[in-house]
Protein backbone atom coordinates (compact mmCIF):
# COMPACT_ATOMS: atom_id res chain seq x y z
CA UNK A 1 0.00 0.00 0.00
CA UNK A 2 1.24 3.41 -0.98
CA UNK A 3 1.15 6.10 1.55
CA UNK A 4 2.25 9.55 1.81
CA UNK A 5 6.25 10.79 2.33
CA UNK A 6 6.99 8.01 -0.59
CA UNK A 7 5.98 5.87 2.38
CA UNK A 8 5.10 1.68 1.38
CA UNK A 9 3.32 -0.21 4.15
CA UNK A 10 2.92 -4.22 3.50
CA UNK A 11 3.56 -7.66 4.70
CA UNK A 12 7.42 -9.31 4.56
CA UNK A 13 9.15 -6.21 3.71
CA UNK A 14 11.95 -7.50 6.13
CA UNK A 15 14.06 -8.42 4.12
CA UNK A 16 12.14 -7.54 0.62
CA UNK A 17 13.50 -3.97 0.92
CA UNK A 18 16.93 -5.58 1.82
CA UNK A 19 16.08 -7.54 -1.82
CA UNK A 20 15.24 -4.72 -3.59
CA UNK A 21 18.49 -2.48 -2.19
CA UNK A 22 20.76 -5.23 -3.46
CA UNK A 23 18.66 -5.13 -7.16
CA UNK A 24 19.31 -1.23 -7.75
CA UNK A 25 22.98 -1.39 -6.43
CA UNK A 26 23.53 -4.38 -9.11
CA UNK A 27 21.56 -2.38 -11.23
CA UNK A 28 23.99 0.60 -10.77
CA UNK A 29 26.79 -1.64 -11.22
CA UNK A 30 25.99 -3.06 -14.13
CA UNK A 31 27.83 -1.09 -17.03
CA UNK A 32 30.85 -0.56 -14.60
CA UNK A 33 33.93 -2.59 -15.27
CA UNK A 34 34.92 -3.93 -11.51
CA UNK A 35 38.13 -5.43 -10.36
CA UNK A 36 36.32 -7.89 -8.09
CA UNK A 37 34.27 -10.46 -8.04
CA UNK A 38 30.25 -9.40 -6.69
CA UNK A 39 28.08 -11.83 -5.36
CA UNK A 40 24.74 -10.95 -4.23
CA UNK A 41 23.13 -13.50 -2.42
CA UNK A 42 19.33 -13.61 -0.38
CA UNK A 43 19.68 -16.16 2.29
CA UNK A 44 16.60 -18.32 4.23
CA UNK A 45 16.20 -18.92 7.42
CA UNK A 46 17.80 -15.56 8.74
CA UNK A 47 14.92 -14.91 11.54
CA UNK A 48 15.24 -18.74 13.24
CA UNK A 49 18.64 -20.78 12.69
CA UNK A 50 20.98 -18.28 10.37
CA UNK A 51 21.39 -21.09 8.26
CA UNK A 52 21.85 -19.61 4.60
CA UNK A 53 24.17 -17.28 6.30
CA UNK A 54 26.41 -20.13 7.92
CA UNK A 55 26.42 -22.03 4.43
CA UNK A 56 26.48 -19.27 1.59
CA UNK A 57 29.80 -18.17 2.52
CA UNK A 58 30.89 -21.58 2.54
CA UNK A 59 30.34 -21.89 -1.35
CA UNK A 60 31.89 -18.02 -1.84
CA UNK A 61 34.49 -17.99 0.27
CA UNK A 62 34.44 -14.25 -0.20
CA UNK A 63 36.77 -11.32 1.07
CA UNK A 64 34.27 -9.52 3.15
CA UNK A 65 30.53 -9.16 3.07
CA UNK A 66 28.18 -6.69 3.91
CA UNK A 67 24.82 -7.78 5.91
CA UNK A 68 22.05 -5.66 4.37
CA UNK A 69 18.57 -6.01 6.41
CA UNK A 70 16.40 -3.89 7.64
CA UNK A 71 16.39 -1.94 11.35
CA UNK A 72 13.88 -0.52 14.14
CA UNK A 73 12.85 2.72 13.11
CA UNK A 74 11.46 5.50 14.94
CA UNK A 75 7.64 5.50 15.59
CA UNK A 76 4.89 5.46 18.00
CA UNK A 77 6.46 3.35 20.93
CA UNK A 78 9.71 3.20 19.82
CA UNK A 79 11.39 6.49 19.97
CA UNK A 80 14.53 6.01 21.78
CA UNK A 81 18.58 5.77 20.62
CA UNK A 82 17.78 2.19 19.71
CA UNK A 83 15.66 3.43 16.62
CA UNK A 84 16.36 4.93 13.48
CA UNK A 85 14.90 7.90 12.23
CA UNK A 86 13.27 7.42 8.69
CA UNK A 87 13.93 9.04 5.22
CA UNK A 88 17.19 9.91 6.34
CA UNK A 89 18.90 7.30 4.74
CA UNK A 90 20.53 3.66 5.78
CA UNK A 91 21.95 3.13 9.27
CA UNK A 92 25.79 2.17 9.23
CA UNK A 93 26.29 -0.55 11.97
CA UNK A 94 28.96 -0.47 14.40
CA UNK A 95 29.76 -3.50 17.44
CA UNK A 96 30.79 -6.73 17.51
CA UNK A 97 30.08 -8.27 14.12
CA UNK A 98 31.16 -5.20 11.93
CA UNK A 99 34.67 -5.08 11.02
CA UNK A 100 36.38 -1.17 12.32
CA UNK A 101 37.65 -0.64 8.57
CA UNK A 102 34.91 -1.55 6.88
CA UNK A 103 32.58 0.55 9.17
CA UNK A 104 34.98 3.92 8.68
CA UNK A 105 34.78 2.93 4.68
CA UNK A 106 31.13 2.63 4.54
CA UNK A 107 31.51 6.13 6.71
CA UNK A 108 33.48 7.73 4.24
CA UNK A 109 31.77 6.53 1.04
CA UNK A 110 27.98 8.01 2.60
CA UNK A 111 29.71 11.36 2.94
CA UNK A 112 31.88 11.29 0.07
CA UNK A 113 28.52 10.94 -2.02
CA UNK A 114 26.56 12.70 0.38
CA UNK A 115 24.26 10.28 1.51
CA UNK A 116 22.39 10.59 4.08
CA UNK A 117 23.02 8.27 6.90
CA UNK A 118 22.58 7.07 11.01
CA UNK A 119 24.88 5.05 12.84
CA UNK A 120 23.54 2.10 14.23
CA UNK A 121 25.09 0.97 17.65
CA UNK A 122 24.93 -2.80 17.89
CA UNK A 123 26.75 -3.31 20.73
CA UNK A 124 25.86 -7.44 21.01
CA UNK A 125 24.60 -9.16 18.25
CA UNK A 126 23.48 -7.88 15.02
CA UNK A 127 19.86 -9.70 14.53
CA UNK A 128 21.79 -10.33 11.06
CA UNK A 129 23.35 -12.84 8.76
CA UNK A 130 26.77 -11.17 9.92
CA UNK A 131 26.26 -13.13 13.43
CA UNK A 132 27.22 -16.59 11.27
CA UNK A 133 28.87 -14.90 8.36
CA UNK A 134 31.68 -13.09 10.56
CA UNK A 135 32.60 -16.34 11.82
CA UNK A 136 32.61 -18.84 8.65
CA UNK A 137 35.93 -20.60 7.91
CA UNK A 138 38.99 -18.46 9.81
CA UNK A 139 36.60 -15.56 9.92
CA UNK A 140 35.62 -13.32 7.01
CA UNK A 141 35.06 -9.01 7.84
CA UNK A 142 31.62 -7.53 8.28
CA UNK A 143 29.54 -4.79 7.68
CA UNK A 144 26.16 -4.42 8.42
CA UNK A 145 23.84 -2.25 6.74
CA UNK A 146 20.08 -1.19 8.09
CA UNK A 147 17.12 0.10 6.41
CA UNK A 148 14.48 2.06 8.81
CA UNK A 149 11.19 0.18 8.65
CA UNK A 150 8.26 0.39 11.40
CA UNK A 151 5.86 -2.07 12.88
CA UNK A 152 8.77 -4.93 12.25
CA UNK A 153 7.41 -8.66 11.88
CA UNK A 154 3.67 -7.45 11.15
CA UNK A 155 1.40 -7.38 8.39
CA UNK A 156 1.69 -3.45 8.14
CA UNK A 157 5.39 -3.02 8.02
CA UNK A 158 6.52 0.11 6.55
CA UNK A 159 9.28 1.65 4.58
CA UNK A 160 10.23 4.62 3.03
CA UNK A 161 11.47 3.93 -0.70
CA UNK A 162 14.39 7.13 -0.47
CA UNK A 163 15.69 4.82 2.20
CA UNK A 164 15.96 1.84 -0.07
CA UNK A 165 17.18 4.19 -2.97
CA UNK A 166 20.00 5.56 -0.88
CA UNK A 167 20.94 1.65 0.26
CA UNK A 168 20.77 0.86 -2.94
CA UNK A 169 23.43 3.60 -3.71
CA UNK A 170 25.70 3.48 -1.00
CA UNK A 171 26.33 -0.04 -1.75
CA UNK A 172 27.28 0.49 -5.69
CA UNK A 173 29.58 3.51 -4.00
CA UNK A 174 31.52 1.16 -2.00
CA UNK A 175 31.93 -1.61 -4.44
CA UNK A 176 33.01 1.40 -6.95
CA UNK A 177 35.05 3.26 -4.55
CA UNK A 178 37.05 -0.55 -3.47
CA UNK A 179 40.82 -0.21 -4.63
CA UNK A 180 43.19 -2.85 -5.04
CA UNK A 181 45.10 -2.22 -2.07
CA UNK A 182 41.87 -2.69 -0.39
CA UNK A 183 42.23 -6.45 0.83
CA UNK A 184 45.51 -5.64 2.25
CA UNK A 185 44.41 -2.52 4.11
CA UNK A 186 41.84 -4.90 5.69
CA UNK A 187 44.56 -7.52 6.35
CA UNK A 188 46.37 -5.00 7.92
CA UNK A 189 43.76 -3.71 10.12
CA UNK A 190 42.96 -7.18 11.18
CA UNK A 191 46.80 -7.48 12.89
CA UNK A 192 46.91 -7.05 16.43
Amino acid sequence: MDLTGNALAGHTLDNRASVAALTLCLQELQKVNLDWNLWAVATVQEEVTLAGAATSPYAIAPDMVVAVDVTFAKGPGVSDYRAITMDKGPAIGIGANIHPFMHKKFKETAEEFEIPYSIEALPKSSGTDAIYMQIVGSGIPCAVIGIPLRYMHTPVEEVVLTDIQRTGHLLAAFVKNLELDTLELLAREMRP
